[in-house]
């Protein structure tokens, strides 16, 4: 993934605690749709540089910060905004969904 950082829950709070807008692409290593997604997530993360910063986290090492922002099912794709969850897109989304997606929330 060349343009989407990684991040553990303590930076993802931090930075969604920094009033960025964040996209947050929660997955684990096991999802097939998470995989799936993961480079439509990265184009996306291209595409739009300069209106948010694209992580992702794996919500099997950092499963209280999933529960925390109530993701119960992967790949789900948050929008932080201004400290808070604005939108989400759940499950896997092809491309031109996912940038549709995008286009109306960031």
């Amino acid at each position: 993934m060349e343009n989407v950082k990684e991040v553990n829950g303590k930076e993802l709070k931090e930075l969604i605690g920094s009033g960025k807008t964040v996209v947050c692409d929660f997955w684990a290593p096991w999802c097939m749709p998470c995989r799936m997604l993961a480079p439509a997530v990265d184009a996306m993360a291209g595409e739009f540089a300069g209106k948010a910063e694209f992580v992702k986290l794996n919500i099997d090492e950092n499963g209280e910060t999933a529960a925390e922002f109530s993701v119960m099912s992967i790949p789900d794709v948050i929008v932080f905004r201004n400290g808070k969850k604005e939108a989400h897109s759940l499950g896997y989304v092809p491309e031109e969904g996912l940038r549709e997606f995008f286009a109306q929330n960031l």
